[in-house]
């Protein structure tokens, strides 16, 4: 019995031992199933990933090598693929374009003005493209300054281009999870004047109401459309660009609401021999899109930046000729920077908080410009009560290296510079002289102060704004004259 009992005794201790291992067994089966299972998502992903990028890149060189045609004199039945037979709208081009998923096209333009698609007043880019503006007829020949391709609407695109730039770029340019730039778009060539689109004062000098220094104005101030029109920049992005942007050999006039204003989520922006002249709020506003600080730089080189207005005619804010943000680095370099109305450079906006780590790293580095009349060379955010810092270009070596570290070779344009006689004379001296003039009434014994006083409200008064000039229409033609006005800075010749 006792022997029988040994037996079952060690028999149950098999059994449990057995049990016990495989349970063990079947746990590390299990968690060896979730191992490959999870390995397998992650090749699986890994794959996905693969063929994006593989998608994307056969996608960045469909267009290489085409080549489109636009003229004025064009036909809207042409395919628009050779000189013979050049498609009439520029719009019409781009949608195809993007219906053909041919980014790295190049689109030659004849000079002209170009509208949009029934002459809306803007297009809207899709693709990565290269626009190239400054063709004669026939496409023999290239010369942005003799064959002037341009935008130039007027009033009666307003109501039809809504918030969009006049060249805007569409979301499809943008992608979240790039880390790399998806293609290049370049806008080279063509110039964009709004300066027959804004709504301005009479130009009669004998009323001050209109802000019109003498007779040799074409315009008096500017003014807001009544109704008031929606705002629009002369190039905007609509999201952020996940790719490189390189916009040269241009002109941006009379914008009513910045000439450049976009965003960048990764990639080197490039912006260089381009003249801006006479743009309300600013003349050029880069955001960075990448949460680091660190996917985009900005190159803003030999441009000539003039004659940005402020936000309103009480000149309080705004009205800077670049506007550096943050998340972004950029270098400006060899650029004139003339007759900005609040500031040449603006570097007010700075990241605080959790963010400060990334603001630590951001770069911007001003040399090699030259500056002339401007409210503040360089505007900085303020150190104590709430007034900006404005600085002038000899007070640049004494910044703080962290935020400026590059500042050498800066100065102030001399009286007689070749690039001060190539202005308008008449649109500057009415800059040099400007005037703001505040005058207040109060009527006590106004019917409306008897009211509020008999209700024990306060009574009230009224204010009155009088500028001598303010956004007033800079002279297309005249703004021509600005490249290569100086060797080596602002705007160069355009080399064909």
């Amino acid at each position: 019995m006792k022997k029988f009992s040994f037996q079952l005794t060690a028999l149950l201790v098999c059994m449990l031992f057995t049990v016990q291992m495989n349970a063990q067994f079947g746990g590390n089966l299990h968690r060896i199933a979730g191992a490959i299972e999870q390995a397998s998502k992650k090749n699986e992903i890994e794959k996905e990933k693969k063929a994006t990028e593989q998608k994307a890149a056969q996608e960045a060189v469909k267009g290489e090598g085409i080549v489109y045609y636009v003229s004025a004199a064009g036909s809207a039945r042409a395919d628009g693929l050779s000189p013979e037979k050049p498609k009439k709208d520029l719009q019409a081009v781009l949608n195809a374009i993007r219906d053909n998923g041919q980014n790295g096209a190049v689109v030659r333009i004849a000079e002209g003005n170009y509208l949009g698609y029934m002459n809306s007043g803007y297009v809207e880019i899709y693709n990565f493209v290269t626009l190239e503006g400054g063709w004669n007829a026939d496409f023999t020949v290239r010369d942005p300054l003799k064959y002037i391709t341009k935008m130039e609407p007027t009033q009666d695109q307003l109501g039809s281009n809504g918030s969009k730039g006049v060249i805007h770029t569409n979301r499809a340019l943008d992608d979240v999870m790039a880390k790399k730039p998806k293609g290049t778009l370049v806008i080279d060539g063509i110039f964009v004047n709004l300066g027959f689109e804004n709504y301005y004062m009479p130009a009669d000098p004998s009323d001050p109401r209109n802000g019109c220094p003498s007779k040799a104005f074409e315009t008096g101030r500017i003014v807001d459309a009544t109704p008031p029109q929606v705002h629009h920049q002369i190039f905007h992005s609509d999201g952020w660009i996940a790719g490189n942007v390189i916009i040269r050999n241009c002109v941006f006039a009379n914008g009513v609401y910045f000439a450049l204003q976009f965003g960048s989520r990764c990639g080197e922006v490039e912006i260089y021999n381009n003249v801006f002249i006479s743009n309300r709020y600013g003349a050029c506003r880069i955001d960075g899109g990448d949460k680091n600080g660190e996917a985009s730089h900005v190159s803003f080189h030999h441009n000539t930046v003039a004659f940005s207005w402020c936000r309103d005619k009480e000149m309080g804010d705004m009205g800077y000729g670049y506007e550096c943000m943050t998340k972004i680095n950029c270098d400006l370099h060899h650029n004139i920077f003339a007759c900005n109305n609040f500031a040449a450079i603006a570097r007010t906006h700075v990241l605080s908080g959790p963010d400060k780590p990334i603001e630590a790293k951001r770069v911007t580095n001003i040399y090699d410009n030259a500056f002339f009349m401007n409210a503040a060379d360089l505007q900085l955010p303020p150190t104590g009560g709430g007034k900006w810092t404005n600085v002038k270009v000899e007070q640049f070596e004494d910044l703080d290296e962290s935020i400026i570290p590059k500042v050498e070779g800066n100065f102030e344009l001399k009286e007689g510079d070749p690039f001060i006689k190539a202005l308008d004379q008449d649109y500057l001296k009415g800059f040099a002289t400007l005037k703001v003039v505040s005058s207040s009434s109060f009527n006590p014994n106004s019917a409306a102060n008897q009211f509020r006083s008999a209700m024990g409200m306060n009574m009230q008064g009224s204010e009155t704004i009088r500028v001598s000039m303010y956004g007033n229409r800079y002279n297309f033609d005249k703004a021509l004259k600005l490249f290569g006005a100086k060797s080596g800075y602002g705007a160069q010749k355009i080399e064909n």
